[in-house]
């Protein structure tokens, strides 16, 4: 955050502020919208892929968790699915309400570099970063794979005859599959050409693929393949984490499979791009009332999400070393040019 805004903020907080109660789907900003404090009381959530996966279940705890500890009097949830999340990113700068806060994450980050999207995060407000989880491996319960190693080395032998399955073009489990590719020896354009990645708009497509028999593996958060693993329809080859997971305790870390490769999913929020500066004080208020709350850390712990909390210039400052990080590693593995 610069300091001209690092000083718009200290200003706010000093301020004897008249507050501003919103109407039906967005506030009232004062005359003068960076002197005013503003109070939001009708919040829109916009989750930019199709109902099923980590970010509608994040979007949809938001919602709920925000309405019944009385942070806000109402948080509905809209879905707009597509192309990693870019469809909604694209919305998102058209919409004119202040009011509205759009999950995304480190899958955004990516397909917006795959998909060459001309609206880019950088021209969103960011808010707050809100979790963290790990990746699993999964295949199907009569798969004919036992250990990762055996997925792993049947893609570099078989290439296009295996096939994976998870979230959008570029998203995290897309990246993961390329890093294993590349810890088993493959260069980028060995992966480009082996690499058959079916994505999906939304976790519930990857979950029917997998459970359908119709692909060789899929790769999404563990919250979301969680209950199909301990209903053992699915079988757990490996998770993304530095560390055993404590829902999937007996399934060994990538790592520990004999790949050093680590990863995980982090996800947030976002507003648009031309909101004031009393309007992202209040946004970043919001969600840090809640994510004080004791309701806010048992869904954590239900979920199996880790704690991953950061807003203003701190999230800021990570937001744009991901989106580095990630373009590096996409370019390395063959995902973009």
């Amino acid at each position: 955050m610069n300091t001209a805004r690092i000083g718009t903020l200290v200003a706010l907080a000093a301020v004897a502020a008249v507050t501003l109660t919103s109407c039906a789907g967005g506030s009232a900003p004062a005359a003068d919208q960076s002197d005013e404090a503003v109070t939001v009381t009708d919040l829109s959530i916009v989750v930019p892929a199709d109902p099923g996966g980590g970010w509608d279940q994040t979007g949809r705890a938001l919602s709920q968790l925000l309405t019944e500890e009385k942070i806000v009097g109402s948080a509905p949830v809209t879905n707009v699915g597509g192309a990693g999340g870019t469809v909604g990113l694209a919305q998102l700068a058209n919409e004119r309400d202040p009011d509205t806060l759009m999950v995304m994450g480190l899958v955004m980050v990516g397909a917006v570099e795959t998909n060459a999207s001309a609206v880019r995060i950088e021209d969103m407000t960011p808010i707050a970063r809100l979790t963290d989880e790990p990746l699993v491996v999964v295949v199907p319960a009569d798969s004919e794979y036992d250990t990762l190693e055996d997925l792993v080395e049947d893609v570099v032998d078989t290439g296009q005859a295996v096939t994976i399955t998870g979230g959008s073009a570029g998203g995290a489990d897309h990246i993961l599959a390329g890093l294993m590719l590349e810890e088993a020896g493959l260069d980028g354009a060995e992966i480009a050409e082996k690499l058959n990645y079916t994505p999906n708009s939304g976790g519930g497509e990857a979950t029917s693929l997998i459970l359908g028999g119709k692909v060789s593996a899929g790769i999404s958060g563990v919250g979301e393949f969680l209950q199909h693993i301990e209903a053992g329809t699915m079988r757990a080859l490996a998770v993304s984490s530095d560390a055993e997971v404590p829902q999937l305790p007996d399934v060994p870390t990538i790592t520990d499979s004999g790949y050093d490769v680590v990863l995980t999913n982090w996800r947030g929020v976002i507003a648009p791009g031309d909101i004031d500066d009393a309007h992202r004080a209040e946004l970043e208020r919001i969600v840090t009332e809640l994510h004080d709350t004791d309701a806010w850390t048992e869904e954590l712990e239900t979920r199996g999400w880790a704690d991953a909390f950061l807003t203003g210039a701190e999230f800021e400052d990570y937001l744009t070393g991901n989106i580095d990080e990630v373009t590096t590693t996409l370019q390395n593995i063959g995902l973009v040019g």
